[in-house]
């Protein structure tokens, strides 16, 4: 028998298709109330519309319009759900662009993939740090990529403006997501954040990969199960089909998980 979550609050971000969509489903199934984070509310809308029509009971789901490429509605979607859910059980940071082919960056001067697919969640964390750790058993589940092995931080150029390739960017972005999930739960938060790769799906990502790829269910299903209190973590480690899996060297390095930190905080210093 499923384990219920009746009990808990999850907000999935990235939650209005591929493995965001079908993660807000599960969680909401085993009756979780889970807030769906969409980049617009039209986008939004028409997830929980599907959501609905699965049989998810409407008083489960909240739909929250937040567009990553801004930092400032980053910030705001954290004020508003830190207001609305004073304990927060689950964050999943699951939202994620692939990288353009030229290099484009946002309106906060960062570029997009970064921004997104790291930056964000960083940011969330810190501000959601309150809700989540005033949860029984607050969980940060960051969802990553195995591309995150072959990648290296440019902290010269961490915009890759210089010499930039979309493959490497994505992956720079995959690498900083995994190497800055410790921080997000730190000593005394009595949070636990861990990354996970959800395996090869077929979502909006996978022609940077250029093979076909598994139903998005099948990601989310690997996503869900670290979000279940039954499953025990092991705080900042990085998972790939339910076990710890190897990873960069960088990700453990307390050096590099500093530097990150520091460049993240400054980068998003105008949020807070």
């Amino acid at each position: 028998m499923p384990e219920v979550l009746s009990a808990r609050t999850a907000l999935v971000t990235g939650a209005s298709s591929g493995i965001g969509w079908d993660t807000a489903r599960l969680l909401a199934e085993r009756g979780a109330t889970v807030l769906v984070h969409a980049r617009t509310a039209r986008e939004g809308e028409d997830a929980v519309e599907r959501l609905l029509t699965r049989g998810i009971a409407a008083e489960r789901l909240h739909m929250f319009a937040a567009d990553f490429t801004r930092l400032a509605e980053v910030g705001q979607l954290a004020d508003t759900v830190a207001r609305a859910f004073p304990a927060l059980d689950l964050l999943v940071n699951n939202a994620a662009v692939m990288a353009p082919e030229r290099c484009t960056l946002t309106d906060d001067g960062i570029e997009i993939s970064f921004q997104v697919n790291f930056l964000a969640a960083h940011l969330l964390a810190r501000l959601l740090r309150g809700p989540l750790s005033a949860a029984t058993d607050g969980r940060i589940v960051n969802v990553s990529s195995s591309l995150h092995r072959t990648a290296a931080m440019n902290w010269n150029d961490p915009n890759r403006v210089k010499k930039y390739s979309r493959v490497a960017a994505y992956a720079q972005s995959q690498l900083a997501l995994s190497m800055g999930t410790l921080a997000m739960a730190p000593e005394g938060s009595d949070i636990t954040a861990v990354s996970v790769n959800p395996g090869l799906c077929d979502t909006a990502l996978l022609p940077l990969y250029g093979r076909v790829g598994a139903p998005p269910a099948e990601g989310a299903a690997a996503v869900v199960r670290l979000c279940l209190p039954a499953f025990r973590l092991t705080n900042g480690e990085y998972y790939d089909g339910g076990d710890i899996a190897p990873t960069a060297v960088a990700v453990h390095e307390d050096r590099s998980q500093r530097r990150l930190v520091k460049l993240a905080d400054q980068l998003t210093a105008a949020t807070t």
